[in-house]
């Protein structure tokens, strides 16, 4: 937490003495209060007896409604500081959550993909919602409650102390059993405290899953299935919420009995010490002592209310400060070197094996592109294709070799800049939520080029279906791409990748989604369009890569073929097999 609390700014240190000043001024008001309930007991009491004509005239109605008027005005005093400790509490409150969250979302999105999967996407919403709000709860009652409870308390024991050893005796007894009680409570909650945010997690790892993962659990009729693995996860934190909401759920009673029983206490030895002749207590200093009592009970039950919530926003804090002193494992270079060429591209000895993994899922890749070539890479299921063009944008750095694009190795360069470099298309296509052309022209959404904008959709065929939409460009398109279908979603992504106009394209089997005769048109377009760009396609179709200048077959994240196609099918027995799989050999010219 106070790690946290670094963070506030100068003018959230000066709103904080300001707090500090009026809170004291709110226990002042509270004190002088007490004075006044003390007198204004003294005055109807004594003209009482003198109604009777047991004391001379001592007092008059004018002194109940000065008295009377005092203790409004310091209520009112008081109901004042009161907001305005408030409403500064939810201004630093306020202020310290906006830049905490803040810097937690620019740390996220500068996270490799290694730490992204480190913390798991459901944790990291976690702690970015429910985290950061046990963390705002925990501040705004701490500069609430932190000064206002033990300047109370202090003052009010001292003003009880100054008049009665004994009344102060009672008052200590029933604060000795006020956390006795509250003790026991935090004992009870505490250890379950630590374990709710990691089941909270869990909860919202399988809702994001049933969420992503909708259409399969339908079409598998795996409801039910899906169902129960929620269930029990809703149940095991529903039972350690029930039982943390019960055992503090008794606070309130027993304080209602402590209080009440401070009060019969006060009134019990009161009444001995006002029949005793020596001492110098009355009635009216028992009923202000009742009212004295009470504040030292609550001031300490805010305390220690404080300490019930503190361990569970620490913990809050403490899984924010895993994200935020986290170092992203990708870091750009101090000084970018500039490029000496324009789409070129090679891998020199290139190996790569995921973070915590024992094996190389890609070994000793060499090759080169030059400005314009096509370079194509295929292999079965599972034999790097993919990991190997992840590593040309850095979501993932080599763990051997190096990758030089225009002369230089790619860690030289700022990752936003060989972002423009490249153009990457993903295997899944990703739209957000927003217009046609806001999804096109993503990287520069506050100027979009219309005309850019068209040309890009136009050699990604995705102006087809866009001049068919109600609005054109203009149309929304709704999160995840839900309202178009999955080729439309690939085009949209393919010319996405196009407006950013790019030195190398990266296609990490983008065609996929596409049919035969789209995938070619495609592809012719982006060869008259985009000739002087040189393109990575990551491919499981042949019929997509036969034309490409360098083929790349992968096995076992190996390299087992380079050459162009009639070169593969006959040197590479590897491409052979994978393209009579899935063309005949009179197709293949065999």
């Amino acid at each position: 937490m106070f790690k946290l609390y670094k963070k506030f700014s100068k003018l959230d240190y000066l709103l904080i003495v300001i707090i500090v000043g009026f809170t004291i001024l709110q226990v002042y008001c509270t004190m002088l209060m007490t004075d006044y309930i003390r007198d204004i007991t003294l005055v109807i009491n004594t003209i009482s007896y003198q109604n009777l004509g047991e004391v001379p005239v001592i007092y008059s109605t004018s002194d109940i409604l000065y008295n009377f008027g005092m203790i409004l005005l310091v209520s009112v005093g008081s109901g004042l500081c009161q907001i305005v400790t408030e409403v500064l509490a939810s201004k630093v409150t306020a202020d310290l959550t906006t830049k905490v969250r803040t810097e937690l979302n620019d740390k996220i999105m500068d996270f490799s993909l290694a730490e992204i999967n480190k913390f798991q996407t459901a944790s990291l919403i976690t702690r970015t919602t429910n985290d950061i709000e046990q963390v705002t709860i925990t501040t705004l009652l701490l500069l609430r409650m932190v000064f206002a409870a033990p300047v109370t308390a202090i003052w009010a024991i001292c003003k009880v102390q100054a008049t009665s050893n004994y009344l102060m005796a009672v008052d200590i007894v029933f604060i000795v059993l006020m956390c006795l009680a509250l003790i026991l409570i935090m004992a009870l909650v505490l250890p379950k405290f630590k374990i709710m945010q990691k089941k909270i997690d869990r909860l919202n790892s399988l809702t994001q899953e049933n969420l992503t993962g909708i259409r399969v659990v339908r079409a598998f009729n795996a409801e039910k299935y899906q169902d129960d693995k929620f269930a029990i996860a809703n149940k095991d934190l529903t039972r350690t919420q029930l039982f943390t909401g019960r055992v503090i759920a008794l606070m309130s009673p027993i304080m209602t009995i402590i209080m009440n029983g401070l009060t019969l206490t006060i009134y019990y030895v009161g009444t001995l010490l006002i029949n005793d002749i020596s001492s110098n207590v009355n009635f009216e200093t028992v009923n202000a002592f009742i009212t004295l009592g009470n504040q030292i009970i609550l001031s300490f039950m805010m305390l220690l209310m404080m300490f019930i919530l503190w361990p569970r926003a620490s913990a809050s804090a403490k899984r924010i400060n895993e994200v935020l002193e986290t170092e992203s494992s990708i870091k750009d270079p101090e000084v970018e070197k500039t490029p000496v060429g324009k789409g070129e591209i090679e891998f020199r000895d290139v190996s790569f094996k995921y973070p915590n993994a024992e094996e190389d899922v890609i070994e000793h890749i060499s090759f080169k592109a030059n400005k314009g070539d096509t370079i194509a890479f295929i292999g079965s299921t599972g034999s790097g294709k993919s990991s190997l063009v992840n590593l040309v944008t850095r979501l993932y750095d080599v763990t051997q070799g190096e990758i030089i694009i225009d002369g230089n190795n790619i860690k030289d360069y700022k990752q936003s800049t060989l972002r423009k470099i490249v153009g990457f298309v993903p295997q899944k296509a990703v739209l957000f939520s927003g217009t046609v052309e806001d999804n096109i022209a993503l990287s520069e959404k506050e100027k979009i080029d219309e005309n850019k904008c068209k040309k890009a959709a136009s050699i990604a065929l995705a102006d087809e279906f866009i001049e068919k939409m109600e609005d054109g460009y203009k149309s929304s398109i709704a999160q995840g791409g839900t309202n178009v279908s999955g080729g439309q979603r690939q085009r949209l992504c393919i010319a996405r990748a196009i407006y950013q106009e790019p030195e190398i394209f990266v296609f990490d089997d983008s065609f996929s989604a596409l049919d035969f005769k789209t995938d070619k048109t495609v592809r012719d377009n982006l060869a008259k369009e985009e000739k002087d760009a040189t393109k990575l396609i990551v491919a499981q179709r042949i019929g997509t890569i036969m034309d490409a200048d360098q083929i790349i077959v992968l096995a076992d994240g190996k390299m087992v073929g380079l050459g162009k196609h009639k070169e593969l099918l006959e040197s590479c027995p590897t491409y052979r097999d994978i393209a009579l799989s899935q063309l005949s050999k009179e197709e293949l010219g065999l």
